[in-house]
């Protein structure tokens, strides 16, 4: 690769290679945290690790962190595992931070006895007040200078089980004054009495996350540890952590800006709240920014990885416009998606001088010649849009109006003879002349209609339910503070629509609806009539 063309860190890899210091190759790790569904953030991390490790002949081990039996859960370390392969990539092993507790308990008893580490008896806010602020140094903990013997006892006692949670933690003896506040003593064990859901009640004495994953990053020889900005001031913390136990590897941390999107968050914390106070139908609700809401929403895993690709490495956190996403996801789908009539919002059309029925022909797609073509039936009875008539027409109207023609696609030409309305003033019919010599491909009669509308036989149509989801707020950078006022409760509009019947036995999930967007098959749909979830709009923005 060009160094002037790549990232930071392709260009840092190859100065490695190049300085022969990865005798074992490129390794990477993917390391979430099992205590929620992965979202789009996370695929900008995951076509990293998993896409340099590729890159270079390497390979990238997926584990999970799971340090925290009180927020994690097998459900969540399946989700992750499913959308990581869905996405398109192959792990080299599945790992835990669980694998490795006796080895991370026994490097803490070792910085014990080597007094860098300590039993702290303060509660958690008495933490929190001693350790100071940005501006004034922290304040040693009364239990800082317990003897060896005294913090090993207690230590021994607490994973033994004999203190209740929140009792004592064990801290690193590091500097109370240091500007990092990471390095003013941290905690690397707390208790929590909960059985955890890979290691049972084995233990009841968890490691933190900033001790455990330098740990992990060693023993499993990670040749570059890719994390995001905001773990740049535990660089320190991870470096002292091994710079200072009996391990003979020592993994470079390197930071890459995080994913920012318009119109969602990213926080597990707020996305939990979504699911938990059914905001949303659960976390593939289309309208999640979640790899499985996006999967049911009909988004490719190719467009995922473009998007990644396009918006880059860098070091400085951005906001991604949504519309770039949107952009991926309609060039993937623009040459593969079948396209289909699929009526929304239906308006009766009688042909009054057509009779019997026929069975038409249409491609797939026009430019696709390798997606094949359908039937279509046709008879004196169709349905179009309502959008697609108007009474008093504006100017440039290329759609139905009275008096006026249009070409029904892959069919014939027909004017709106008749204006059938109800009580209410609302049209609810149309009548219409049809010409015979107008057929599509064999036109010889000569009419010059100055648009083309797409229609679905009104007696073979089948009934469907289209799903059109919006954006889930109505602000593009919807804050943690006003979040719930930000929430657009109008963001799914449920359709009872028409689908032309070839739809319902093609193999594809995903079509493009003629002059609507791109919509695909909601595998969660069992009853009822078929479902179909909008996925994007044919033009910018939704």
């Amino acid at each position: 690769m060009d160094n002037e063309t790549t990232d930071f860190i392709r260009q840092r890899i190859e100065t490695d290679l190049a300085e022969n210091a990865l005798t074992q190759g490129v390794i990477t790790r993917f390391p979430p945290e099992p205590n929620g569904f992965l979202h789009i953030g996370h695929a900008k991390s995951i076509c990293l690790n998993f896409g340099v490790a590729q890159e270079y002949g390497g390979e990238t081990f997926l584990r999970f962190d799971d340090t925290n039996p009180v927020k994690e859960s097998n459900e969540f370390v399946e989700s992750i595992q499913r959308d990581v392969a869905w996405l398109g990539f192959q792990w080299k092993a599945i790992t835990h931070a669980s694998d490795y507790f006796e080895q991370i308990y026994q490097f803490a008893e070792a910085l014990i006895r080597d007094g860098k580490a300590y039993i702290c008896s303060l509660n958690p806010e008495q933490i929190r007040t001693t350790r100071g602020t940005l501006t004034e140094p922290g304040e040693n903990s009364p239990y800082r200078d317990r003897t060896v013997e005294e913090n090993l006892d207690l230590f021994q006692r607490m994973r033994a089980g004999e203190f209740p949670d929140g009792s004592h933690v064990a801290r690193l003896k590091i500097d109370m004054a240091s500007p990092n506040l990471n390095m003013r003593d941290p905690v690397i064990y707390r208790i929590r009495h909960a059985t955890h859901q890979r290691t049972g009640d084995a233990w009841c004495i968890y490691p933190m996350y900033d001790f455990t994953h330098g740990i992990c990053d060693a023993i499993e020889h990670i040749s570059h540890s890719l994390c995001t900005l905001e773990f740049a001031d535990h660089r320190p913390l991870y470096d002292w952590v091994l710079d200072n136990i009996a391990i003979n590897y020592h993994p470079p941390q390197i930071e890459f800006s995080r994913l920012g999107l318009e119109y969602t968050v990213m926080s597990k914390r707020l996305l939990h709240r979504l699911v938990d106070e059914q905001l949303v139908s659960g976390w593939d609700d289309p309208r999640m920014p979640t790899l499985a809401g996006l999967r049911r929403r009909g988004v490719p895993a190719s467009a995922i990885r473009e998007f990644c690709q396009r918006i880059g490495v860098t070091k400085q956190d951005n906001v991604i416009e949504m519309n770039l996403l949107d952009f991926c996801i309609r060039q993937d789908l623009e040459a593969s998606a079948p396209r289909g009539m699929v009526v929304l919002n239906p308006l009766k059309v009688v042909l009054s001088n057509y009779e019997g029925s026929e069975t038409l022909d249409g491609p797939w797609h026009a430019q696709n010649d390798t997606l094949g073509r359908r039937e279509l039936p046709f008879s004196a009875e169709i349905f179009i849009e309502q959008d697609d008539y108007a009474v008093e027409p504006p100017a440039k109207w290329k759609r139905l109006s009275p008096g006026q023609m249009v070409r029904l696609r892959y069919a014939y030409i027909i004017r709106c003879d008749e204006v059938i309305e109800d009580e209410q003033g609302r049209v609810v019919q149309l009548n219409c002349t049809y010409f015979a010599d107008s057929k599509s491909g064999q036109d010889t009669s000569g009419l010059k209609p100055k648009g083309v509308v797409h229609w679905v036989d009104a007696h073979a149509g089948v009934p469907v339910r289209v799903m059109d989801y919006g954006r889930l707020f109505k602000v593009p950078n919807p804050s943690s503070q006003t979040f719930l006022d930000d929430i657009d409760t109008e963001s799914l509009t449920a359709l009872e629509a028409v689908a032309e019947p070839a739809m319902m036995n093609h193999e594809a999930q995903r079509f493009q609806f003629e002059r609507q967007g791109y919509f695909c098959k909601d595998v969660a749909s069992a009853d009822g009539p078929p479902v179909f979830n909008k996925t994007v709009s044919l033009r910018e923005g939704f």
